[in-house]
């Protein structure tokens, strides 16, 4: 009897996520079956439904996987630099290479969005934005108090700002179906962005 048949729940359920993403690469998420999951691991349904009681579970599953190792990488990047802007290029960078290494990743994330009323993996969908949307504004607060950045600048907006730019990016790369000018477009993206978070918005409107 082969090795695979006997792997930990965990691991099961980890490769259960890795053949949703993989799965959602080339075909839309509402369309992906638990028989086409427990296909592509090589597992009958009934053994699938042994380690996910549902396919909501099976979904929630993935956002968390997405949730976690997405926070992990922009975590681990922002921490290797002293300078706020730098972090932030670092995490847009991050995650604009965590989108291309997954781009089923997108196709899922906007699937839940989009379904009526609140199920558990649009919950975690929710709170992987809100735990986003935290951290930049801890990072550009920090730029605005040793004066990298300016006084007055709006921190729940240019935290906006930073997800709409990836959110766009990534919509054009799924219409486009071509991640590698998304991977181009994204250091251009930032430069303007940077350019705007050092304008100083309450001088130009005392100016005006």
């Amino acid at each position: 009897m082969s090795r695979a048949k006997h792997l930990p729940t965990e691991e099961r359920r980890n490769e259960a996520v890795v053949a949703v993403i993989e799965l959602a690469a080339a075909k839309n998420p509402e369309d992906i079956t638990t028989t086409a999951i427990a296909g592509r691991m090589k597992l009958s349904q009934g053994a699938l439904f042994r380690h996910f009681p549902t396919k909501d579970a099976i979904w929630r599953e993935v956002m968390h996987w997405v949730s976690d190792r997405l926070l992990e990488r922009i975590d681990k990047v922002a921490g290797g630099e002293a300078d706020p802007v730098a972090a932030l290029e670092a995490m847009f960078m991050a995650h604009i290479a965590f989108v291309a290494e997954h781009p089923g990743v997108p196709r899922i994330l906007m699937g839940q969005l989009q379904r009526t009323g609140s199920t558990p993996a649009k919950q975690v969908a929710h709170t992987l934005t809100s735990n986003y949307a935290i951290r930049l504004r801890r990072i550009l607060a920090a730029g605005r108090s040793s004066g990298t950045l300016p006084a007055g600048l709006d921190d729940a907006a240019a935290a906006t700002l930073f997800l709409g730019m990836i959110q766009g990016l990534v919509v054009q790369a799924l219409i486009s179906g071509d991640q590698d000018q998304m991977r181009a477009d994204a250091p251009r993206v930032f430069a303007i962005y940077r350019a705007g978070l050092k304008h100083d918005v309450t001088k130009a409107e005392e100016r005006g």
